[in-house]
């Protein structure tokens, strides 16, 4: 066929246009999801007929729609995916007509996922990929030649193989859950493809659907996969999301699928969900999402392993009791009778305790996870306060191990949050704060997680510290705890340490823990943000510092209960805001005050690390004494704010030119975690500390630590740990350019460049920060702690450093504090406009200006 007939896209595009609008706005004005999907695969069904009746296509081939389209579901951004199924020796023949149509369909203004192939080959590509196999499940004739549509769809049938089938699917559902970090509760989740999404729901009806189960979800209640009672609930939520799948496409003109942070308030104002007093509107939309998707996810898990149990028969296998309530079957637990939890509640908890307990369990039945699910309502008030069954909850965190998979799963089937109110609530609660990446009920159970990691032997090597710790803890249970109750007030409103606390003093004293246990797990909970906001923003050079937080602490067992606790924190937020350098931090605070608790005198801290770096000298080969000439020239506060390391390091590049008058300039990879150790040893110049940042920021680099020092002869020396490098150079290649490059930089002193003016990320624009500066007396040598607390970006630092050297603003110390998205830092600074009112004034002015 050589002869394609000329068509006019134009009435097409209109004609399409037209027929959709009001779908649209139907759908817009309450109408529902699935007439909305149903009528737009009508019109694009009617559409490609007139178009193929229009071509004259060869009456030999045949047009079928497949994938979501073939299921006749087409929401206004996907993809009209359709096959043309060929006989043998007629592909060439018709390639022109064939091309001629799919270019047609793309002018019309379709975006057309298109396949032609003979049976033979529709039959090779599935064997090889299960993706073309699913979407040729779903082929659905449109027009054209019937006999070989049926010629195709007997062959694919009597080539499925649903077993196979079922484990391909299977496979493929953890590699997207892989994809996605193996949790529904993502910032911002792919409705679609995310676990709890779509995806979930269409996997049971595939795998359903080859099996000869049903394809909907009334058949696979016939067939006894699933009760109508699920029914309902799959219907509801498989309607959620394709309420909002839809009204996602409609909002952005395109097929998008991520719930974006732009999108999640105009989503919310759509489902008629607003703002509480405390909490944003899209919050609470993403609530509501993050318990669907739950639900979704409990009702995939049921359904694929009853529909497991039907394509894998096997000979019966005898269960082996485990006592009158269970017994196992196939490694999983099961329940002995159908209203076990209905007669006996207590069962329920004594079931997460068996899973514990007995390591030879793998899981649990699906009919003894559906019977936990509709069994939760009866965890009311009555049955928290019988004392059996508080006794039965603390002992699940007692045991030595299992806990943390028990506790999500408690979770996952709302056992947890029935047993405590409160953390139900905080179920699927988004934190919008820039560092926390996880809904807080997932953080919670993340620190819990991060808690137990530190027990096991397999993970000793990531933290020794905390391993050496909490294996000399007595009852690690009590950490545990505490890490429940931490951030269970989120959301309330007021502080949620305060708050949390009540509610684990409340826990303690009902559950029968002694003073002493309640006083412990209190302390956590209310002190549970002090060491890291100690170890982050104050100065542990400072003996007032250590023995301010000593104080806070009162003796070495709560210390190390809060050490503990705050590193499982912070690593539980984000895997952006932990470093090796927030680790040190944390440790040196650690032990500075357990050597203070312990009754070590801390002034001689400063003697203790000039002999040690003495002792490191020699091993390098110098004489004994030959670094005096430097120590005379630094105070007291020099040998507080370095370790005994960093002390030997400059002294040994420095010890013969203590009056040098060109800069010194060494780099070396941070020994203490990742990215560059930097000092600066140079006569003092104006506006040095705003330089460097400048020099820093180009590069690429972010400043996680600077110890700024004037000696007593007028020369500075500088020191910073540099996080975030480019990914440009390795790391030890970067030395050389820093060494070189700042030295130039420094001997010539070019204009400083103004700072950069860079876009805020997008996360930012949505939940913005509202900067904070906050100027106040140090109370000492006359001078001030200024603190910062903004939306990170580029150069940020720099443009602060600016500021204060247009003040005249000496810096004495910088503390520069990174979590997640937000920037909090501490500076000591003197100067003589800090004592004027008027220039305090509009020195803050200036720096809110800049970092907003």
């Amino acid at each position: 066929m050589t002869d394609v007939p000329a068509v006019d896209a134009g009435p097409w595009r209109q004609h399409l246009r037209a027929a959709q609008a009001p779908l649209n706005a139907s759908f817009l004005a309450g109408g529902g999801a699935r007439a909305l999907l149903a009528g737009r695969a009508r019109v694009v069904d009617r559409l490609l007929r007139d178009i193929w009746h229009a071509l004259a296509l060869p009456a030999e081939l045949s047009l079928a729609a497949v994938g979501g389209y073939g299921r006749g579901e087409l929401y206004p951004g996907s993809d009209v995916d359709i096959l043309i199924l060929v006989p043998d020796g007629h592909v060439l023949a018709s390639t022109p007509v064939i091309e001629r149509l799919i270019g047609l369909l793309w002018d019309v203004g379709m975006e057309i996922g298109h396949s032609v192939r003979t049976i033979e080959e529709c039959l090779e590509q599935a064997v090889r990929d299960v993706t073309v196999q699913t979407n040729l499940l779903e082929a659905r004739l449109l027009i054209g030649n019937a006999a070989l549509f049926d010629a195709f769809s007997t062959a694919f049938a009597a080539q499925l193989d649903p077993v196979a089938f079922f484990k391909a699917k299977r496979l493929e559902q953890e590699e997207r859950y892989a994809r996605h970090a193996d949790t529904i509760y993502s910032l911002e989740p792919n409705c679609k493809e995310s676990p709890g999404g779509l995806r979930d729901l269409q996997t049971i009806e595939w795998v359903a659907r080859a099996a000869g189960l049903g394809s909907q979800w009334r058949e696979m209640a016939r067939h006894g996969l699933i009760t109508d009672g699920e029914v309902r609930q799959l219907q509801r939520s498989e309607d959620f999301l394709r309420n909002l799948r839809i009204r996602l496409h409609l909002l952005t003109g395109r097929r998008e699928d991520r719930l974006l942070f732009d999108h999640q308030e105009s989503l919310a104002a759509q489902f008629r969900i607003g703002a509480s007093r405390t909490r944003r509107a899209s919050e609470l939309f993403m609530q509501r999402y993050y318990r669907n998707a739950k639900l979704v996810t409990q009702l995939n898990t049921l359904l694929l392993q009853n529909l497991g149990q039907r394509l894998f028969p096997s000979r019966q296998i005898e269960p082996i009791v485990i006592d009158e309530h269970f017994q196992m079957v196939r490694e999983l637990l099961d329940m002995r009778s159908d209203d076990l939890f209905e007669r006996q509640p207590r069962a329920i908890l004594e079931a997460f305790l068996l899973m514990q307990q007995r390591g030879e369990l793998k899981g649990m039945t699906a009919r003894t996870l559906r019977a936990l699910w509709r069994a939760r309502h009866r965890l009311d008030a009555a049955f928290r306060r019988h004392p059996e069954h508080r006794a039965l909850f603390l002992s699940l965190f007692q045991q030595r191990r299992g806990l943390t998979h028990e506790l999500r799963r408690m979770n996952q089937y709302d056992i947890l949050g029935h047993y405590l109110p409160a953390f139900g609530r905080i179920v699927g609660q988004m934190q919008h704060d820039l560092f926390h990446v996880y809904t807080v009920d997932q953080h919670i159970l993340q620190v819990i997680r991060n808690l137990r990691r530190f027990t096991l032997a397999d993970y000793a090597h990531e933290y020794p510290l905390c391993t050496r710790l909490i294996t000399s803890f007595d009852e690690p249970w009590l950490l545990y705890l505490a890490a429940l109750f931490h951030d269970i007030a989120k959301g309330r409103g007021g502080d949620h340490s305060l708050l949390g606390m009540r509610d684990a003093r409340r826990f303690c004293r009902s559950h029968g823990l002694n003073e002493s246990q309640t006083g412990l797990v209190v302390f956590l909970v209310r002190e549970h943000l002090t060491m890291s906001r100690v170890a982050q923003k104050e100065d542990l050079s400072d003996p007032e510092v250590i023995g301010r937080f000593a104080r806070v602490v009162g003796d070495e067992r709560r210390l190390t209960a809060l050490y503990l606790l705050t590193v499982a924190d912070i690593r539980g937020t984000s895997p952006k805001v932990w470093n090796a350098w927030k680790g040190k931090l944390l440790e040196d605070l650690f032990r500075a005050t357990r050597r203070l608790l312990r009754g070590d005198r801390p002034a001689a801290a400063g003697e203790d690390k000039q002999h040690l770096a003495s002792n490191r000298l020699r091993l390098y080969g110098l004489r004994p004494g030959v670094e005096e000439a430097l120590w005379q020239r630094l105070d007291a506060a020099y040998f507080l704010r370095h370790d005994a390391e960093e002390i030997a390091w400059h002294a040994r590049h420095l010890w013969n030119q203590p009056e040098t008058a060109a800069p010194v300039v060494h780099a070396r990879i941070n020994p203490v975690g990742e990215g560059l150790q930097v000092f600066v040893y140079t006569p003092d110049q104006p506006r040095l500390f705003a330089r460097l940042c400048g020099f820093f920021s180009r590069l690429g680099f972010s400043i996680a630590e600077a110890k700024v020092h004037t000696t007593s002869h007028g020369h500075a020396l500088d020191s910073f740990v540099l996080l975030d490098a480019g990914d440009a150079l390795p790391l030890r290649d970067m030395i050389a350019i820093v060494e070189h490059e700042l030295t130039e930089e420094l001997t010539h002193q070019p204009p400083l460049a103004p700072p950069t003016v860079f876009r805020l990320p997008r996360k930012l624009r949505h939940f913005p920060l509202e900067p904070v500066v906050s100027i106040r007396p140090d109370e000492k040598d006359g001078r001030h702690l200024l603190s910062l607390a903004a939306a990170d970006r580029p150069g940020l630092l720099y443009a602060v450093a600016i500021i204060l050297a247009e003040h005249a603003i000496e810096l004495h110390m910088a503390r520069i504090t990174t979590l997640g998205e937000r920037v909090e830092d501490t500076f000591v600074v003197s100067g003589s406009e800090l004592a004027r009112p008027a220039s305090l004034v509009q020195l803050e002015r200036e720096l809110l200006a800049v970092l907003r």
